[in-house]
């Protein structure tokens, strides 16, 4: 089955230039892909691993007509994320073919269908397996169709525009998403207005703002027991995950969704967790793009963040590149990066994600430490298939 066939670490495409576990210039925890085409450019990907467990996931599905990117942070553990790799674009696909194309609707109720899946999935396991409950996920999505960008979001992995500058040799940053993260004032005044009669609803702890003392994200998909205050007065629950009762929910998986009309000076577009985000800043970002080859250069804005992180420590990426997952996790995040090139767009080609066009993906690694680095050009899947792979 498609889904079977999403989640599998070995099946990883490999594009022109090459790379793979170990390809980061000695690095065994940074994989990537230089370049591969897309319907209208070129783009390329790459993941660090800080996590004793690869708590990222990433991935990129083409089209000759359609270009879908899909970044997933995942916290507590990687069982979210990896859910979110297998189910969300079988079901943004489903819901488009019905709908005859992509639109906010669609790509809303994707979000949804895929948060209710994971819920009946808890519910199932959580008795045997209790710490499923607390596990969650960051979500962006960017979809290209028809000259259109749409980018969906869930917590604070972020997408960032660069498009040429008015003098026509600078770039500039837009960015395109919302930081669902209580460290914005603005994520904040939301919650204490969402929870007038709690004034502890977001407390500053350990150098950060959290709701509830807990976590810094306010949106995602999963974290259960955030969300279904039955998880969180169980006792077993209390007794092994978390001892924090809730009355009410505290966090949602409403989605922000924005439509931007693709234009010439639109030039490049960059997804990423916020492992890259908390060490560049859009601008940075942007003109690191900008400013290099194509080839490679979703690995050079990871390494680009790494070395940050290691002059923060008065470090150099040489001493950190041979720190351990896990004991990495001191210094970085995990970090995966989509850079989607815009060379040329597409006006009055309207898709019908119904037929049989094919589809091409590439899936980051489940996990690159114990991930084989062996990487597999795969032949182009049938829209039936991932017809037939939305079924839970």
């Amino acid at each position: 089955m498609l889904l079977r066939w999403l989640a599998r670490p070995a099946e990883r495409c490999l594009g022109r230039g090459g790379g793979g576990g170990g390809g980061g210039g000695g690095d065994g925890l940074l994989w990537h892909a230089e370049l591969k085409p897309h319907a209208s450019g070129e783009y390329s990907i790459a993941v660090a691993q800080a996590n004793e467990e690869l708590e990222d996931q990433g991935q990129v599905v083409t089209s000759p007509a359609a270009t879908f990117v899909g970044v997933y942070d995942g916290h507590g553990g990687p069982e979210a994320s990896r859910f979110i790799s297998s189910r969300l674009f079988p079901h943004l696909h489903r819901f488009a073919s019905e709908q005859g194309g992509m639109s906010t609707d669609a790509i809303k109720r994707a979000f949804h269908a895929t948060e209710e899946e994971f819920l009946d999935m808890v519910k199932r396991s959580w008795l045997k397996q209790p710490q499923i409950a607390s596990v969650g996920s960051c979500c962006l999505v960017g979809a290209i169709t028809d000259n259109v960008l749409y980018v969906a979001n869930l917590g604070d992995s972020r997408a960032v525009l660069g498009r040429r500058g008015p003098d026509g040799r600078e770039v500039v940053a837009e960015r395109l998403s919302n930081d669902h993260n209580v460290a914005e004032e603005e994520v904040r005044k939301e919650l204490t207005e969402q929870h007038p009669d709690d004034s502890r609803i977001v407390i500053y702890t350990r150098g950060v703002w959290r709701i509830k003392g807990i976590i810094q994200v306010s949106r995602s998909i999963g974290d259960v027991y955030l969300k279904k205050p039955e998880f969180a007065r169980d006792p077993i629950f209390r007794q092994y995950v978390c001892s924090i009762p809730l009355k009410r929910p505290v966090m949602t998986a409403e989605p922000s969704i924005k439509e931007h009309q693709l234009r010439q000076q639109d030039l490049f577009l960059i997804f990423a967790s916020d492992g890259l985000w908390e060490q560049l800043t859009d601008k940075a970002a942007v003109d690191i793009v900008f400013k290099n080859p194509r080839a490679g250069i979703a690995k050079r804005l990871v390494r680009a963040a790494l070395t940050e992180a290691a002059r923060k420590r008065e470090m150099r990426y040489t001493d950190i590149k041979h720190i351990e997952r896990g004991s990495r996790r001191n210094f970085h995040d995990d970090i995966t990066v989509v850079v989607v090139y815009l060379d040329h767009h597409k006006h009055g080609v309207r898709p019908n994600l119904g037929n049989r066009n094919s589809f091409r993906f590439t899936n980051a690694p489940v996990d690159i430490f114990s991930g084989s680095s062996e990487e597999v050009d795969h032949h182009p899947l049938r829209l039936n298939l991932a017809m037939d792979g939305a079924v839970g």
